[in-house]
C-alpha cells in the first residue's frame, strides 16, 4: 500500500478518535449537569434555543457560585429566622398579602446572611439553582404569585400557595449547612 494511503488512514483514524473522545466528554458534561441541576436543567434547556447554550448558562452559574462564600447559619441566626418565619405565618390570617411580602423579605435576609447576592430576582434564582435545584422552581412560583398580588391578580388561595412554596425554600436554606447542598 502506498505511503499516502497510510497517511490518509491515520488521519481518518485520528479524526474518528477525536470525535469519539469529544462526544464522550460532551455526554459526560451533560450527565453531570443533569445530575447537579435536576429539574432546573430541563427548564433551562426548554427556555434556551439550544442545549449547548443551556449547558453553557448552567456552567456559568456553577462558576459564579464557586466564587461565592456560602456559609451555614449559626444556631442563633437560624433560631432568629425561624421565629421571624413563625411570626410571618401567624400574620397570614389578618394580612395574607403582607405575609407573602414578609416571606420574600425573610428569604432574601437568609440568603444575604448565608452569602448569596440578593441584587435582583433572576440573579437570586440562578444562584439558588446551583445549590437548591429541587426547590428553586418553588421560589419562582411564589415570586410570580407575589408579583400577581401586587397587580390584584392573586386571591387568598394563591397567596396561601405562595407561602407554601416559600416555606420549602426557607426550610432548605435554614437547615442545610454550607457545602452540603451542592450536588456532585
Amino acid at each position: 500500500m502506498p505511503t499516502w494511503a497510510w497517511v490518509i488512514i491515520a488521519i481518518v483514524a485520528a479524526i474518528i478518535i477525536i470525535a469519539a473522545v469529544w462526544s464522550a466528554l460532551r455526554a459526560r458534561r451533560t450527565r453531570n449537569l443533569k445530575q447537579r441541576f435536576g429539574p432546573e436543567y430541563d427548564r433551562v434547556t426548554a427556555d434556551t434555543d439550544s442545549r449547548r447554550h443551556a449547558e453553557a448558562e448552567l456552567a456559568d452559574r456553577q462558576e459564579r457560585r464557586e466564587q461565592l462564600d456560602i456559609r451555614a447559619l449559626d444556631p442563633d441566626r437560624r433560631a432568629h429566622f425561624t421565629r421571624q418565619w413563625q411570626d410571618m405565618q401567624a400574620e397570614f390570617v389578618d394580612d395574607p398579602g403582607g405575609a407573602v411580602a414578609g416571606a420574600d423579605r425573610i428569604i432574601r435576609a437568609v440568603m444575604r446572611e448565608r452569602g448569596y447576592p440578593v441584587d435582583d430576582f433572576e440573579t437570586r434564582s440562578a444562584d439558588l439553582s446551583v445549590d437548591h435545584p429541587d426547590v428553586v422552581e418553588n421560589y419562582r412560583t411564589a415570586h410570580g404569585i407575589a408579583d400577581r398580588h401586587t397587580t390584584g391578580d392573586a386571591d387568598t388561595e394563591d397567596l396561601r400557595r405562595a407561602i407554601q412554596h416559600y416555606r420549602l425554600l426557607f426550610t432548605e436554606l435554614v437547615e442545610s449547612p454550607a457545602g452540603q447542598e451542592v450536588r456532585t
